[in-house]
């Protein structure tokens, strides 16, 4: 770890051990994946696995999605034991690497270490548990196929949350769910963390399991084995990382030097679309501008000032949704639908696309466009970054809040050619006094550069004994069978081997039948 910090700068590691001295934990994280999390950390998955050491040490990867859609690696954490202290250390020292930005929502499997974890640390964080696993439990903790699909029911239903408690209480009546420590109640106990009712309007990029994560274990695994050592482990770690982040830099390289097809007669709004998403998520996009054709008005529609809502409905469906849009005089434009699309995924939905069609808009407003599924994602991390800019505190503060103002003053200035040469001058102005002011450009700091890591010199490591293996949790590794070699047969007549009693000649010639052809 310190050879790696001496190439990078930014780098970052730290550990824990118990009182003997042997290492208990251990997180580290690139720059590379700390940029990474500045521009894709809305939304963490993490999961930990078994046997990629000779300690048994489970492996804690964090992922979460690049603007390609793609999985992006966060950073990687090996804990001793997966109990709720352990977690906690875990996720504080992630929080410490990314200068303490917690992301908007998590995506977990059950672990209730994990869920304790996440609530002290992770407050404000949305905490959603995996769809993927809950399917499984379904499989292995209910027999009846009835109660199967009606249980299923609850991780789609999107009705009200007073009409999804009712029918809660009703299945736990009509199944006589009365223990606390049967697998249904546990659920219904935890049910705000997987239902839907609850989770509405939240964001979590269209993701419902910790399958990226499950999938990273996967591909790691490949690689990995119970027989390695920590050092090998992250060697094999880091050939993993640079394959994915050489697969982003082509397909940046393709975004880059290329528009997705449209068909000749597609809307402006689609050929916009086209322009200011990637590739793999105009993808997406156009799934909603294909259901357009679907979409017509419904009701009357309710203008004021600054606000105008429409009623969109679907066509032969009965389910309506309300559209708002809102353009104030000299300011951007702002629109919104019930079915919180926008906001979940970060893609307009047909009811957008739809509205804005009829108000013959051409191009799509900033709001319906995320910042992190454009090539811009990264623009405002630096490529290059020192270790004295700043250490967390108000400073990444401003910076946050001064980067949201200007990006609002730049697009309101772009739309007037008085404007934009005044911000142009004014920029300029301050450019130059901050440049004299300091003496040398070099001293100009933009970007929010993460804090600087706490550095241990080599006397410490020396100190760090090898971890003590540990008990591995689920069911053990099966072992494959040797097979037994299979013994010459024997007649049951004569008793010699090589043949049975139906192609024996002596029960042929006692009993005088004709030998089988």
């Amino acid at each position: 770890m310190m050879a790696r910090q001496e190439r990078d700068p930014d780098f970052f590691f730290k550990y824990l051990v118990d009182r003997e001295g042997h290492l208990k934990g251990l997180f580290w994280a690139d720059s590379q994946s700390r940029r990474d999390y500045e521009a894709f950390g809305d939304v963490v998955v993490f999961d930990s696995t078994y046997r990629t050491n000779k300690y048994n040490l489970p492996f804690v990867p964090f992922v979460g999605l690049n603007h390609h859609r793609s999985t992006v690696i966060f950073g990687c954490g090996i804990i001793s034991h997966e109990t709720g202290e352990a977690y906690e250390w875990m996720l504080r020292t992630f929080s410490k690497a990314m200068a303490n930005k917690h992301p908007i929502s998590v995506i977990t499997d059950g672990d209730l270490a994990m869920q304790r974890a996440i609530r002290v640390v992770w407050s404000d964080t949305v905490h959603k548990l995996c769809v993927w696993h809950i399917q499984e439990n379904i499989v292995r903790h209910l027999s009846d196929d009835a109660v199967k699909e009606e249980f299923r029911s609850f991780i789609y239903d999107r009705s009200s949350i007073q009409e999804h408690e009712s029918k809660w209480v009703d299945f736990l009546e009509r199944n006589k769910v009365t223990s606390e420590e049967s697998w249904l109640h546990q659920m219904y106990k935890m049910r705000k963390l997987w239902c839907a009712p609850y989770l509405v309007g939240r964001c979590f990029l269209g993701l419902s399991s910790n399958q990226r994560s499950e999938s990273l274990n996967s591909v790691l695994h490949t690689h990995l084995d119970g027989s390695m050592t920590l050092f090998k482990m992250v060697e094999h770690y880091e050939r993993c990382l640079s394959t994915r982040r050489l697969n982003e830099a082509v397909l940046d390289i393709v975004a880059l030097q290329s528009v997705p097809f449209t068909e000749v007669d597609a809307s402006s709004l689609e050929k916009h679309a086209a322009q200011v998403f990637t590739p793999a998520m105009f993808v997406l996009v156009r799934y909603s501008t294909d259901a357009v054709r679907n979409c017509t008005l419904s009701g009357e529609i309710l203008d004021t000032d600054d606000l105008t809502t429409f009623v969109v409905a679907k066509k032969h469906r009965g389910e309506k949704f309300q559209v708002e849009y809102e353009k104030k005089e000299g300011s951007s434009e702002r629109i919104s639908c019930s079915c919180r699309k926008l906001e979940c995924l970060g893609t307009p939905c047909s009811h957008i696309f739809y509205i804005l069609g009829l108000l013959e808009v051409k191009r799509l407003p900033s709001c319906c466009v995320p910042t992190r599924w454009t090539m811009s994602a990264k623009a405002a991390c630096p490529g290059a970054r020192k270790n004295c800019m700043y250490d967390y505190s108000a400073s990444l503060r401003r910076y946050r809040e001064l980067r949201n103002l200007s990006h609002a003053k730049c697009f309101s200035a772009a739309h007037s050619v008085e404007a934009y040469e005044h911000l142009k001058m004014v920029l300029n102005v301050q450019d130059d006094r901050k440049e004299s002011s300091s003496g040398h450009k070099e001293c100009m700091r933009y970007g929010p550069v993460l804090p600087q890591t706490a550095r241990l010199d080599s006397g410490e490591l020396e100190k760090v004994l090898d971890p003590v293996h540990v008990q591995g949790r689920g069911a053990p590794k099966k072992r494959m069978k040797k097979k037994r070699k299979r013994s010459n047969s024997k007649c049951g007549y004569c008793r010699l081997e090589g043949h049975n009693r139906r192609k024996c000649a002596k029960w042929i010639e006692d009993n005088n039948l004709t030998e089988p052809c």
